[in-house]
């Protein structure tokens, strides 16, 4: 039988402990990933969540309406006149056909396309010719306004503030024109309204003065697509619209005629008086 060996067990000192510690306090700690395994580990440090800039602009990929008017599908051209009415129904186009015997089914969902595109110019030319359609044949908008859906979705979803500007003239434009479509649209409020609750309060106080460049703040224009929205949707418009935008206040049914009754010490009070 072999003898028992006996292992030595080295003792540290207590200046050696002192300094094994301080070289674990100094050791730089590992960044993990959150809600995994390697977050209840020692020495670690969970990642923070990451900041999201929800007013950034997003990349906008080459719109259809681009592709079509570089190969000569599109119909229309820009003409030299400039629209300096507001609310003008002849817009600066040259139709090389009548706007009203196009099909609508097929064109109008382009033209809504090409309001998400980055060049000025090419989403101009959507804007009015988008416009001018509706305006020339507004009973053929209704049975293409599902359609329209999904390009009006990508417009607002680029965060930048002209291109949803120009969507949102443009949707003015089909619920006060075109008939029934406000009361069509009460289902897609989910889909359209989303990016109007971001910028609606982003508007500029005056006062008393009258703001002349109010079709160019995104926080008007937003306010005067729910006022047509609300007006033009129908008895269930405005609940779908507070659902979504619940700093939104309504231009039809105002508090006052609301059915609200005052309290009791207000009631005492009048009849006091």
């Amino acid at each position: 039988m072999c003898p028992e060996v006996k292992e030595s067990v080295h003792h540290l000192t207590g200046k050696q402990c002192r300094e094994l510690l301080y070289m674990r306090m100094k050791k730089p700690k590992r960044i993990v990933p959150a809600f995994t395994y390697q977050a209840l580990q020692s020495n670690t440090i969970v990642e923070p969540p990451r900041k999201i800039d929800l007013f950034k602009k997003r990349p906008v990929k080459e719109t259809f309406f681009r592709v079509y008017l570089r190969r000569g599908d599109i119909p229309v051209a820009r003409s030299g006149k400039v629209l300096r009415k507001k609310n003008a129904t002849e817009f600066p186009l040259k139709w090389f056909c009548a706007p009203q015997d196009l099909d609508y089914c097929y064109y109008l969902p382009i033209f809504v396309d090409g309001l998400s595109d980055s060049d000025i110019e090419i989403r101009q030319l959507a804007q009015y010719g988008a416009m001018d359609m509706i305006v020339k044949a507004p009973h053929k908008v209704l049975p293409v306004l599902p359609k329209m859906i999904l390009p009006f979705k990508r417009a607002f979803n680029t965060r930048d503030k002209r291109i949803i500007i120009a969507a949102l003239k443009v949707l003015q434009m089909m619920v006060l024109v075109a008939p029934c479509v406000g009361q069509a649209l009460v289902p897609y409020y989910r889909q359209l309204l989303a990016v109007c609750n971001l910028y609606k309060n982003l508007n500029v106080n005056l006062g008393n003065f009258i703001d002349p460049d109010r079709e160019r703040r995104i926080a008007d224009v937003i306010e005067d697509t729910l006022n047509a929205l609300e007006k033009c949707g129908g008895p269930n418009a405005f609940i779908n619209i507070k659902y979504m935008i619940p700093t939104y206040e309504s231009c039809v049914y105002p508090l006052c005629d609301l059915g609200v009754e005052n309290s009791p010490a207000e009631s005492s009070h009048q009849k006091k008086y």
